[in-house]
C-alpha cells in the first residue's frame, strides 16, 4: 500500500492513487452477512484510527485553548466524529494544551443508491443559533463534489459563528468538483463508491469496521 499512498502535507491528507486495488477480503475479518457484497478492503480500520489520531493532534495544535463546538454531520460522520473526539479528549488529558468541546449534530441526505442527487435535505439545522460567535469544527465522513459541503457551510455561516473549520475523513477525486476542501483531510481517494466505518449504501454497511469498495452484486442486492 505504501507505493500507492503518499502524504501532501500536514492537513492535506494521505493520497491513495487511482491504481490502488485494495486488500484481499480474506486478509481481514468482516461480517459474514456481507459475503459477496464487497470487492476489497480499501482502508483497514487500524489505518483509519492511526490517521484520526494524527488529525486530532493537528487540530489540537491549531485550535488548542479555544472553546469549540464540534458539529457532527450524520449519519455517515458519526463514527469518525466519535473517534476524533475521543482522540482529542485523550490529548486534553495528556498535553499542555486544552481544547474544551461541546458536540452538536446535523443530518444531511443527498444520495440515492450510489449517486449524489441535487436534493439536499438538512435535518436538525433549522436553529443553529448555539453556533453564534463560536468556533465551529464541522466533522464530515466524505466530501466528493463539494456541493453538499458548500451548501452546509453557507447554512452554518448564516448563524454567524466566529470561525468555521472542517475535518473530512475522505475526499474523493471527482470530475466537476466545486473546490470546497476540508481544512483537515484524512485520505484523498479515487472516485470509487466506498462503504463501511458508518458510510452506507441505502443504510447498509454502517456496521463494517473497514472502509471497503462495494461490489456490483452488492449494489444490486441493496438497491432501492
Amino acid at each position: 500500500m505504501a507505493d500507492e499512498m503518499k502524504s501532501l502535507g500536514k492537513n492535506s491528507g494521505i493520497v491513495i492513487r487511482d491504481g490502488w486495488p485494495g486488500y484481499r477480503l480474506d486478509l481481514f475479518t468482516y461480517p459474514e452477512h456481507y459475503s459477496g457484497d464487497l470487492e476489497c478492503v480499501y482502508i483497514p480500520h487500524g489505518v483509519i484510527m492511526d490517521r484520526t489520531e494524527r488529525l486530532a493532534r493537528n487540530i489540537m495544535d491549531d485550535l488548542g485553548d479555544h472553546d469549540i463546538v464540534v458539529l457532527c454531520v450524520l449519519k455517515g460522520g458519526y463514527q469518525f466524529c466519535a473517534d476524533l473526539v475521543e482522540c482529542i479528549k485523550a490529548l486534553n488529558r495528556n498535553s499542555n494544551k486544552s481544547l474544551p468541546m461541546r458536540v452538536d449534530f446535523i443530518r444531511l441526505k443527498s444520495y440515492l443508491n450510489d449517486k449524489s442527487t441535487q436534493d439536499l435535505h438538512i435535518v436538525g439545522g433549522e436553529d443553529l443559533s448555539v453556533l453564534s460567535g463560536k468556533n465551529v469544527l464541522v466533522v464530515e465522513a466524505i466530501v466528493d463534489t463539494g456541493k453538499t459541503m458548500k451548501a452546509l457551510l453557507s447554512h452554518v455561516e448564516a448563524f454567524k459563528p466566529k470561525m468555521i473549520k472542517v475535518a473530512g475523513l475522505l475526499v474523493k477525486r471527482v470530475p466537476n468538483g466545486s473546490g470546497c476542501q476540508p481544512d483537515y483531510v484524512g485520505f484523498e481517494i479515487p472516485n470509487r463508491f466506498v462503504v463501511g466505518y458508518a458510510l452506507d449504501y441505502n443504510e447498509y454497511f454502517r456496521d463494517l469496521n473497514h472502509i471497503c469498495v462495494i461490489s456490483e452484486s452488492g449494489k444490486q442486492k441493496y438497491k432501492v
